[in-house]
């Protein structure tokens, strides 16, 4: 494809409103990272600064009440926009990871005698190391297997499941209904981690019949840097399970300050400490700017500006040596491609110096994520363009092997 090709879909896109409800610095660099953390939203600027002023600033203690509403309306608001969850299965607050924990503990402590914990070992760092902590702890049998292995490990032994729906190293999207119900033939629990889906996929958590899922808000979701993620527990299995963190918020009326902890009915027994109000915010108007577009239009976006990026990479990379190491099928690849090459490292900083940002993942992925939100189709032709220039012309053999410390 030709760059006129890219401006002509770009003026064709019934989407292409959407970029202008975010802070773009049009002479900024060409972003492809949108899978690390989105874009700022501007209703998040004005959202922010009202809070800031009139509720901490004017209102200060005061505002709680409000407050306490807020957490709660931003849980079934990103539920019900994004997870396909009715109301009140979805809490938002505390990190990805101690949200696996909490879930992860529960359903341990719910399958007593199992005796093994199943996730891939691809899976994300942070899920590995928790379940890894937890199987320490208990005497358990962790278990790392290839994707394909998961159905015929399932056994009357395993207690949990715990995987990623859409894989950070390649993007390859898991079939969550069908793992999830064999998971349940055999009597184990399914804890699913979403984060590189949420905002990007269509996920149907009720639908799909899933025990439990975690997910974080600052990638496709754009609500900024350290936002609170979020925890999903299918409304059946609330009252019979027991999240291991008894924090006061977790309390039922917790501002009375009970001498012993009773838990909240509900979904509100699995929040722990005081939640971030600042961060908490911009979940909610990242929320309400996807909303504006509709999950479905998002995903067949997400869809036509990947199928670019692999059209690019066939037609200009493999022949320079990259290998596609995402699915080919875009209806098995989430938000983004990976490209393998033996150089990714330094391929990836010496595009930073050249005004494209995508991200490193080791040992050989340079990962492009084109986020269907604000990236436009000529920006992901620029990026390669300039990736393809520089790599023929071998301007990355002039970096140092060593990434640095943040990729």
């Amino acid at each position: 494809m030709r760059r006129a090709g890219a401006e002509r879909l770009d003026a064709t896109d019934d989407l292409a409103w959407l970029r202008d409800r975010f802070v773009v610095a049009e002479a900024g660099p060409l972003y492809l990272d949108g899978n690390s953390l989105g874009r700022l939203p501007r209703s998040t600027v004005d959202a922010v600064d009202r809070m800031l002023r009139d509720e901490w600033g004017g209102g200060l203690v005061r505002s709680w009440l409000g407050w306490i509403e807020r957490v709660e309306r931003v849980g079934d608001d990103l539920g019900r926009t994004l997870l396909g969850a009715a109301s009140g299965q979805v809490a938002v607050g505390d990190s990805t990871t101690v949200n696996l924990y909490k879930l992860a503990a529960a359903a341990l402590d719910a399958r007593p005698g199992r005796r093994v914990v199943l996730t891939t070992a691809d899976n994300f760092p942070t899920d590995r190391y928790v379940l890894e902590g937890l199987a320490a702890a208990r005497g358990l049998e962790l278990r790392l297997l290839g994707p394909a292995e998961v159905a015929a490990a399932l056994d009357a032994d395993v207690a949990l499941v715990s995987l990623s729906h859409v894989s950070y190293l390649s993007a390859a999207v898991a079939d969550v209904p069908g793992i999830t119900a064999a998971a349940h033939a055999a009597g184990a629990l399914v804890l699913w981690d979403l984060c590189h889906s949420v905002g990007a996929l269509p996920v149907e958590l009720d639908r799909w019949d899933v025990d439990l899922a975690v997910g974080c808000t600052y990638k496709y979701v754009n609500a900024g840097p350290g936002a609170p993620a979020f925890l999903y527990v299918r409304r059946d299995l609330q009252e019979r399970l027991r999240q291991p963190i008894w924090g006061w918020f977790g309390q039922r009326e917790q501002f009375r300050m009970g001498p012993a902890y009773d838990p909240a009915p509900g979904i509100g027994h699995f929040a722990a400490g005081t939640p971030p109000m600042l961060s908490l915010v911009p979940v909610g108007t990242g929320v309400a700017v996807l909303a504006e577009a509709g999950i479905e239009r998002l995903r067949a976006r997400s869809v036509a500006l990947t199928e670019l990026v692999v059209a690019l990479w066939e037609a200009w990379l493999e022949p320079l040596g990259f290998a596609l190491a995402s699915p080919r099928d875009p209806a098995q690849r989430g938000g983004h491609v990976s490209l393998a090459h033996p150089e990714a490292s330094r391929i990836s900083r010496a595009l930073v110096a050249a005004g494209v940002v995508p991200d490193f993942r080791p040992p050989d992925l340079v990962r492009l994520c084109p986020a269907p939100a604000y990236t436009r189709f000529v920006e992901v032709w620029d990026a390669l363009d300039r990736m393809r220039r520089l790599v023929a012309a071998g301007e990355h053999l002039a970096l140092a092997a060593d990434p640095g410390r943040v990729t």
